[in-house]
């Protein structure tokens, strides 16, 4: 892991970020406290997002939670 001034990152991102890309870890300090931690990514990062991934199926009594509201909706 390297530790760097918000200032140091500033004016050398570019190398700094391919350094992370090739598995360094940098900590940014601003005035002597840790704002930032930049790593490569993990596996676990390039999971499908949740809003991509199966919903549950909710139901109850055999009508699906959209019809029911639905059903509500209309009553009101």
């Amino acid at each position: 892991m390297k530790t760097i001034t918000f200032t140091e990152f500033r004016k050398n991102a570019s190398g700094l970020f391919n350094e992370v890309e090739h598995g360094e870890t940098l900590m940014i300090i601003r005035h002597g406290k840790t704002i930032a931690k930049i790593s490569p990514p993990s596996m676990n990062d390039f999971r499908t997002p949740s809003w991509k991934r199966s919903a549950l199926k909710l139901t109850l009594k055999g009508k699906s939670l959209s019809n029911i509201i639905i059903d509500d909706r209309e009553v009101s």
